[in-house]
């Protein structure tokens, strides 16, 4: 489904409830699989939470995750630890040019038995899952968080527990510290000292209830409305805290330079265009909140704001190479923009070329980036259903908010 964007009125003020975090979910869901005694509320109903609930349910020896990278490195992990289980863990064209040989060593260094179906280093994977007796890993600290957060989901219900010594810069620390905040809430003892994490065997746990906060790398698509917006422009989103585990709430802080405004209350939070952009070249380390990455380099485009980012060597692996993606469909529509394998710089040009389709390349960020743009000129997104993967009702909230979504 292609579809055409518009929005010629002024934003109509709306309420809206955006569903659990898929980050916090996917890892609630693990740990629920490991103890049943564990109660979820505001599950994310994205499709990744979906196919890691199916697969976390299955008794099939063949398990499919399609595009979910998270299923693939939690679930890679969780059926080395469930004795006597033998699983086929593959997934769609995609995620098999996805690297998983990093997690997979450092599983086999604690005793699993992983084997490659074909490629090396990549899925489909062939797992025997057994009692894993070690307990020391040495892994990359500057590949992907959801390696590290895969072993620490599993490490409490290890006999010896589990200590990871990590090498080098570690990216995206703020996920590590939500995994371990999780196994802490839920009375798993933990450590975390300069390159090194513990987590202590908690063989059974007490009765433990979640109600998932929402996610805030869907509240970012929000933010770059209300930037794209008229001043005075308010929308009200649920159920968000101040206290947040997910590391993309530093959106509250970078949306300020676009003049945006973030007030919490009674677990929502209002975003109001308070003022104009008070910045015209913004440089940002993402380091640590990379799937933000898209949506703020296409709001600084529609704002005309120079922007240098920084921190972003992960999104080369994701859904498609984000990065490459991002400035061949900018360029479409007039985006100046270079990239490299870890950053991006765009210049300004508010002269927007004539509406093309955007290219989504199965990767649901690259539709709802995009689709922000409408505030300042009509634009057409391709293969607009990939927004379940993280956001199924992402195009009924817009029209909510006045936007005109036509097929086409």
């Amino acid at each position: 489904m292609n579809v055409a964007l518009s929005h010629t009125s002024q934003l109509e003020e709306q309420h809206i409830t955006i569903s659990g975090s898929k980050s916090e979910t996917n890892r609630l869901l693990l740990l629920q699989a490991l103890y049943p005694n564990i109660s979820l509320k505001n599950i994310s109903d994205s499709d990744d939470s979906k196919v890691m609930q199916q697969a976390l349910e299955s008794s099939s020896n063949h398990i499919d995750i399609h595009h979910c990278g998270t299923a693939m490195r939690f679930l890679t992990a969780f059926f080395s630890t469930q004795e006597g289980r033998k699983v086929i863990l593959t997934g769609s064209s995609r995620m098999q040019e996805r690297p998983i040989g990093i997690l997979v060593d450092a599983l086999k260094s604690i005793g699993a038995n992983i084997e490659y179906v074909d490629k090396s280093g990549f899925p489909p994977l062939k797992i025997k899952g057994q009692k894993l007796w070690k307990n020391k890993i040495s892994i990359s600290a500057n590949v992907s968080s959801q390696y590290i957060s895969a072993l620490l989901l599993i490490a409490p219900k290890l006999p010896c527990g589990l200590e990871i010594t990590l090498k080098g810069y570690i990216t995206s620390r703020p996920y590590i510290e939500m995994t371990l905040s999780l196994l802490n809430q839920i009375g798993v003892e933990t450590s975390f000292i300069e390159n090194t994490i513990k987590v202590l065997p908690k063989p059974e746990i007490k009765d433990a209830k979640f109600v998932i906060e929402s996610d805030w790398s869907s509240a970012s698509y929000f933010y770059s409305i209300i930037a794209l917006s008229e001043i005075g422009t308010e929308i009200k989103l649920s159920n968000f805290k101040k206290n947040s585990l997910q590391s993309d709430k530093v959106l509250v802080d970078i949306y300020k330079n676009f003049g945006v405004d973030t007030t919490f209350e009674d677990n929502s939070i209002t975003l109001k265009k308070s003022r104009q952009h008070t910045i015209e070249n913004l440089i940002l380390d993402l380091s640590n909140s990379p799937d933000i990455a898209q949506t703020i380099t296409v709001t600084c485009f529609g704002l005309g704001i120079r922007c240098e980012l920084n921190g972003l060597h992960t999104l080369k692996i994701k859904e498609t190479d984000r990065l490459s993606a991002l400035k061949k469909e900018l360029q479409k529509i007039g985006g100046k923009i270079a990239i490299t394998d870890s950053s991006l710089k765009q210049e300004p040009n508010l002269q927007f070329l004539n509406p093309k389709i955007i290219s989504t390349y199965q990767d649901h960020r690259m539709a709802m980036a995009f689709a922000p743009l409408a505030l300042r000129t009509n634009i057409m997104i391709e293969d607009a259903h990939v927004v379940s993967k993280s956001y199924p009702n992402f195009w009924e909230d817009l029209k909510k908010l006045g936007f005109r979504i036509n097929e086409i």
